[in-house]
């Protein structure tokens, strides 16, 4: 299907940069195991999605497409002005890289969970209560 521009820039518009369907499935999760966070702390870098002040650890949720992850989603480039979506997901990488850099010298672990994984919740909460301890 093919939309016209001003349709396309109207769907691209609403995609959501907070509170998005995934991020609140690992909130929701983190939270019925007992976890209490803050969500999206602009003091940081990269405004993480989930920050555990007192284990000084964070999470970033990750659209697979949004950040270039390698699974069947996130290695799809869009046909229609193919160069410009490799360069912003490559930009949104190098980001990422970043503020997970200086995130670590400010003393904070970080951790990634990709939408993906999301499908298998069992395995995202070992995750989560591994990474929390």
């Amino acid at each position: 299907m093919k939309e016209n521009p001003e349709t396309r820039s109207r769907i691209m518009r609403a995609v959501k940069g907070k509170n998005t369907k995934p991020e609140l499935v690992v909130r929701r999760l983190a939270h019925a195991m007992g976890y209490r966070y803050r969500l999206h702390r602009k003091d940081l870098p990269g405004k993480p999605d989930l920050v555990f002040p007192k284990f000084r650890r964070v999470i970033f949720v990750h659209g697979c497409f949004w950040h270039g992850h390698d699974c069947v989603r996130g290695a799809r480039i869009p046909k229609a002005n193919a160069e410009y979506w490799r360069s912003k997901i490559i930009q949104n990488g190098l980001r990422d890289t970043a503020n997970i850099a200086e995130l670590k010298s400010l003393g904070w672990r970080t951790a990634i969970i990709w939408e993906c994984e999301l499908k298998r919740l069992e395995w995202v909460r070992r995750r989560l209560a591994e990474f929390l301890l």
